[in-house]
């Protein structure tokens, strides 16, 4: 019939413009991540000797040594910045164990403020860090080879006329 009863899915779509693409479908299939949780420690399947203590292997390693030289990891404080801050107003939390997981705080995360947590006014900005770049910037002026094994500290003022900016060459 040339009358049709319109219905919602037809109402909908009513003035939307659909493209359909005839190039090859994106297929992304799953893929085995290699993370190490620890539920099999002490057995032949764990990563404890595959990685012969690299911190790289998780993040809480990886922090763990970067606080170690005062560096933060993810913006958040070290253990001794967030010690000296305290718990976030002083609120109350509880430890429960918990299992398979293990002993865990429940409670305020040990930062300045609610915005602190949330991550607006967070930083990887302090003391240990701006001494870090110290030494990189220093690195780069007396640097004798530069990234590739390229020339280091006698292009630094060519890259500084030509971008405005000198580049870190070491």
């Amino acid at each position: 019939s040339a009358y049709q009863q319109p219905t919602r899915s037809t109402l909908r779509s009513l003035g939307q413009k659909t493209v359909s693409t005839s190039g090859p479908s994106r297929n992304v299939g799953s893929s085995m991540k290699m993370e190490d949780f620890g539920f099999f420690k002490g057995t032949v399947y764990s990563f404890d000797d595959a990685w012969l203590g690299e911190e790289c292997i998780s993040e809480v390693g990886l922090e763990k040594r970067l606080n170690k030289d005062g560096l933060r990891y993810k913006m958040n404080r070290t253990e001794k910045e967030a010690d000296e801050v305290g718990r976030m107003y002083d609120l109350p939390g509880i430890t429960v164990n918990l299992p398979i997981i293990g002993e865990t705080y429940l409670g305020p995360p040990k930062v300045a403020s609610i915005w602190e947590a949330l991550g607006f006014t967070a930083t990887s900005n302090n003391e240990a860090r701006q001494l870090e770049k110290l030494k990189a910037i220093d690195k780069a002026r007396t640097a004798k080879k530069g990234v590739l094994n390229g020339p280091g500290a006698e292009i630094r003022s060519k890259w500084l006329d030509k971008y405005g900016y000198p580049r870190l060459v070491g």
